[in-house]
């Protein structure tokens, strides 16, 4: 049996002093994080009987983690956004908040400076031979149904080979290929033109697949598009559909998939008059519903670091 001495006066006296929990100066909501956070990690060491090779294992696995540049990938993968989902679903429905359309996680993909079009933007900058055309399109409304003019949204999503723009490690796309924003028009309308998006699997050497072997767990998504939708009088919405008929919608690594966002996808004609690859395209009707400003303000708005690109930077 392991020995227990978390609740020892030595340990206790340790976590007191790390955080710095009796001091006047510092960040009090720091103290209190790195003060619970290491608590909680200790008392697992003990509990578990975590060993001093396990420790500097995993200490060593940090150190990979941030050279991959995977901590938001990992985020997904271990079910932290989802989780941070299900507490804003939570804070909604205590405070009778209800409607619009469901939110789900942003992922470590997204890459602000994308141009920004007057209700249309044909997104697919680079040829994919791979990748059938698809139009993505609908109508922004308030939780009252009545359109929501000159709201801001952006799409983005990954080409044929489950690469994204400023993340390929081919170098193959252009910049903001496959990445764009619309303003809707008077009676809230939007609508990307683009290629058929694919799911994406974690780099097989990085960090965070490295973690999900070890847990029997696969590191792939379904084929899905992500969207920011931003209105002065609305919250923010973080959302994405998935592509119908994906085998992987239910078995996504991220656990993204919500039963109101796996749209139908149709079968349709004249393409070419709207600038597509082919006359034939596949077309997905996604409207969208945004829950009114609380007391004035945006009460769950995620702020987080951002990857920005200038369009001169990305040309």
């Amino acid at each position: 049996m392991s020995v227990q001495v978390f609740d020892t006066a030595e340990v206790q006296d340790l976590l007191k002093a790390a955080a710095n929990l009796d001091g006047h100066d510092g960040d009090t909501r720091a103290k209190q994080i790195v003060g619970r956070l290491l608590g909680d990690l200790f008392k697992a060491i003990d509990d578990l009987d975590i060993t001093p090779d396990e420790i500097w294992a995993g200490v060593h696995y940090f150190n990979k983690l941030g050279q991959d540049g995977e901590a938001a990938l990992l985020a997904a993968g271990l079910g932290l956004e989802k989780f941070l989902d299900i507490r804003m679903d939570a804070e909604d429905k205590a405070a009778e908040i209800a409607g619009g359309t469901p939110r789900t996680i942003e992922g470590p993909l997204y890459v602000a400076g994308a141009p920004v079009r007057a209700g249309v933007s044909k997104i697919d900058v680079d040829p994919d031979a791979e990748a059938g055309p698809l139009v993505i399109r609908g109508v922004v409304t308030g939780t009252d149904g009545k359109p929501v003019a000159n709201a801001l949204v952006e799409c983005w999503h990954a080409n044929s080979k489950g690469f994204y723009s400023h993340f390929d490690p081919t170098g193959a796309q252009s910049g903001f290929n496959l990445r764009g924003a619309v303003t809707t028009d008077a009676n809230g309308r939007y609508e990307f033109r683009t290629l058929m998006p694919v799911g994406y699997g974690c780099p097989p050497q990085g960090a965070t697949q490295q973690l999900l072997n070890a847990l029997a767990r696969h590191g792939n998504r379904p084929a899905h598009v992500h969207f920011f939708v931003t209105s002065d009088q609305h919250r923010k919405l973080t959302t994405q559909i998935n592509i119908e008929g994906d085998p992987l919608i239910w078995d996504d690594f991220a656990y993204a998939t919500r039963e109101d966002l796996i749209p139908r996808v149709v079968e349709k004609s004249g393409g070419a008059a709207l600038g597509m690859k082919t006359d034939a395209y596949k077309e997905i009707e996604f409207d969208i519903a945004l829950i009114p400003l609380v007391q004035g303000k945006d009460n769950q708005l995620v702020n987080r670091p951002r990857v920005a690109v200038t369009l001169a930077a990305a040309a």
